[in-house]
C-alpha cells in the first residue's frame, strides 16, 4: 500500500469512527431524553419538597416556642410550689409551737 492509497483509507476509516461515534451519541441522547412531563413531574416534587421543608420549620419553630412557653410555666408552678411548702413547714411550726404553748398552760 503507497502514500497515495493510505491517505483516502485512513479518510475512510476516520469518516466511518465520526459516523459511528455521532449515532452512538444520537442513540444515547433518544434514549435518556426527558420528556416534558417528566421536568414537570420534576417541578411538582421540587415545590412540594420545598413546600415541606418550609412546614417542616414552621413546625419546629412552633414546638420551640411552645418549649419555652412550657419551661416557663414549670418554672412558675415549681416556685409556687415551693413558696407553698414553706409557707406549709411554717403553718406546722406554728400549730407545733401552739401546741407545746397549749401543754404548757395545761399542766
Amino acid at each position: 500500500m503507497n502514500r497515495t492509497e493510505l491517505i483516502p483509507t485512513i479518510a475512510i476509516i476516520l469518516f466511518v469512527v465520526f459516523a459511528l461515534g455521532w449515532f452512538a451519541n444520537w442513540l444515547l441522547h433518544k434514549f435518556t431524553r426527558v420528556s416534558q412531563a417528566d421536568l414537570g413531574e420534576l417541578d411538582n416534587m421540587a415545590q412540594s419538597l420545598h413546600e415541606a421543608e418550609e412546614i417542616r420549620d414552621q413546625a419546629i419553630t412552633y414546638a420551640q416556642q411552645r418549649e419555652a412557653e412550657l419551661t416557663n410555666q414549670l418554672s412558675q408552678t415549681e416556685a409556687e410550689l415551693s413558696a407553698a411548702m414553706d409557707g406549709l413547714q411554717a403553718a406546722r411550726q406554728e400549730a407545733e409551737e401552739l401546741r407545746a404553748y397549749v401543754e404548757q398552760i395545761n399542766r
